[in-house]
């Protein structure tokens, strides 16, 4: 529908259903843009959705078990699985083949529960193979530079591919002591400006720690959460909320985190594409900037600063059905972060909470999807849909219907519910004088439209926070050797013998 005809000032959130695929899947997840929606089975694979013609354009086969997390490089040519199996496999979707061609194979000592892209480099141009006795990493042109993977046994990874930074560090609280006695990280999540990790663990802590420096920003505790099931962030990354096992969802507003030194190679933490991951050149306990350096079995490197900020955060909002008491399955921010949308683990029904978090948190409304329990829902990255996922596979389509708004052709434009008699206006329809035409025509014709920038988009994400420049530290490390998924790649079209095609 043409936008020009949407009211404004219709309601912001999904209201009903739009369409039902059967895909049988475990979740769904938009890409950026929202004209594509993966899929993730339980047999493996995952599927591409259009939108637009609601048929499957795509099936990445290549796990062994179920998939447990899907991502989108940032102008969705690339799509990462992470599976039980142990991988995490990349595609590339721009490749003229089904399934598409994978750009990397990424292989862990234990399933993978999550992965993602950093939100800043995703993919690059990359030449390299790893191999190592207990870890395999295999790259084709063009792979994964930095990702994010958490395992089922609690260790948290990042896996940078990029030639001056290559290597697998482990993120870790080496203050705990007792590594026993360390709480088990049971989710991970890049924020937005992809200068942070945070984790939450099974002990109701949440770890902070700065990306570049894989070191510890801050440890915080959430009083009563018990273990955090999940981490959502609104657009900005100073509201995150925390799913518990405690069946509540709470929103906290974020601190601002002090920035840590950057490693170099005095440090001794670089790395160059012929040696291994890390060198050590300073002794392996401390380097010259007197932060603790772990090295792990492979090599993988952590830098512990000795000022982490340890505060108890204290929730803005609790969110929690005070009837039924259900516990959540998932959560999601609309994406101008002033909606939230909870999916409830009600073995009974499938119902969807949203909270209007610009009028204090306020219960806006249920959605009701029929019988089939939900399991899983994500938001429209730039419109009022939502995509929920059945315990039977079936991915629901929600969308908040809008009217038509005529007015827009014409001011005084009313639409009538019957017939009445138009009554002209006394200077409607004479006659104008055709040299105030011209005149007027030639005027419009000088004027300079601009027809291939169009609209500017937003600045670079995270700029504004705290009214930090753009000339960071951390973007410039996150954004060496940036990638090569531009916009305008375009999907090859598959022809299939007997049909027209997809």
């Amino acid at each position: 529908m043409n936008a020009s005809l949407l009211n404004p000032f219709i309601i912001a959130h999904p209201t009903t259903v739009q369409a039902s695929l059967v895909s049988g899947a475990s979740f769904a997840r938009f890409d950026p843009s929202g004209r594509l929606l993966a899929a993730a089975r339980n047999d493996g694979s995952a599927v591409i959705w259009d939108l637009d013609t609601r048929a499957t354009i795509r099936w990445c086969e290549g796990h062994v078990k179920g998939v447990t997390a899907v991502d989108w490089s940032r102008n969705s040519r690339y799509v990462l699985t992470a599976s039980k199996d142990w991988n995490i496999i990349i595609w590339d979707l721009a490749s003229p083949y089904d399934p598409p061609r994978r750009h990397a194979t990424i292989r862990f000592d234990a399933p993978v529960v999550a992965a993602s892209f950093h939100p800043r480099n995703r993919l690059a141009n990359f030449r390299s193979f790893v191999a190592r006795a207990d870890n395999y990493v295999s790259y084709d042109p063009d792979s994964s530079r930095i990702i994010l993977a958490l395992l089922s046994t609690g260790e948290a990874f990042i896996v940078d591919s990029r030639s001056v930074h290559r290597g697998r560090f482990e993120l870790c609280d080496e203050d705990e002591g007792d590594e026993r006695a360390r709480p088990i990280m049971t989710s991970a999540r890049f924020d937005p400006t992809g200068r942070h990790v945070f984790a939450g663990t099974s002990a109701g802590t949440m770890y902070v720690f700065n990306v570049r420096t894989k070191g510890l920003v801050a440890r915080h505790r959430i009083s009563g959460a018990g273990v955090i099931k999940g981490l959502e962030f609104a657009k900005g990354g100073r509201r995150l909320a925390t799913n518990s096992s405690d069946r509540t969802i709470r929103q906290f507003t974020l601190p601002n985190y002090p920035s840590s030194s950057p490693p170099s190679a005095r440090d001794g933490i670089s790395s160059s594409s012929t040696s291994p991951p890390v060198e050590h050149d300073i002794g392996p306990n401390s380097n010259a900037n007197g932060n603790d350096v772990t090295i792990s079995e492979n090599g993988s490197t952590s830098v512990n600063a000795h000022s982490i900020l340890e505060t108890e955060l204290e929730p803005t909002h609790k969110f929690n059905d005070p009837i039924s008491k259900v516990a959540w399955h998932s959560m999601t921010y609309s994406p101008d972060g002033e909606w939230l949308a909870g999916g409830s683990a009600d073995p009974a029904t499938h119902k969807i909470y949203i909270w209007d978090i610009s009028n204090d948190g306020q219960f806006a409304s249920a959605l009701d999807g029929g019988r089939e329990p939900l399991i899983d829902v994500h938001w429209h990255p730039s419109a009022p849909r939502l995509a929920s996922t059945t315990n039977q596979g079936t991915i629901l389509i929600w969308h908040s219907p809008s009217p038509e708004r005529w007015g827009a052709f014409a001011g005084g434009f009313e639409e009538a519910d019957e017939n009445v008699w138009y009554e002209e206006g006394e200077s409607e329809f004479d006659l104008e004088d055709e040299t105030q035409i011209a005149l007027r025509k030639k005027v419009q014709e000088d004027e300079d439209i601009d027809v291939l920038d169009g609209i500017e988009e937003g600045g670079v994400v995270g700029a504004e926070i705290g009214g930090r420049p753009i000339e960071d530290r951390d973007f410039d490390w996150a954004d060496d050797d940036m990638d090569d998924d531009c916009k305008g790649w375009r999907m090859k079209i598959i022809m299939i013998e007997g049909e027209d095609g997809y």
